[in-house]
């Protein structure tokens, strides 16, 4: 049963920091894959930081952060201009 927590958490985590880091999803299984890398982050950060969370709601918040900040190191990598329509 946690494990479909662990997808929901992770697709919605990922829906939402794409939302904020460039304005648009990147489709369902890129972002569970940024939510749940970004859950996984996300707890290390806090835990560096001594922040502690707990439900679904400190998971969800947790995972969004997590998600905010590896979208934001991946677009230090990404140096390509994009020209847009």
């Amino acid at each position: 049963m946690y494990f479909l927590w662990y997808i929901i958490i992770g697709i919605l985590a990922g829906f939402v920091a794409s939302k904020f880091m460039r304005g648009g999803g990147f489709g369902l299984f890129t972002n569970l894959l940024v939510g749940v890398v970004g859950g996984v982050l996300g707890g290390w950060v806090f835990g560096l930081l001594g922040i502690t969370t707990t439900g679904l709601l400190g998971s969800l918040i947790t995972s969004i952060v997590g998600a905010v900040v590896l979208l934001w190191i991946v677009s230090l990598f990404n140096n390509k201009k994009r020209i847009e329509l």
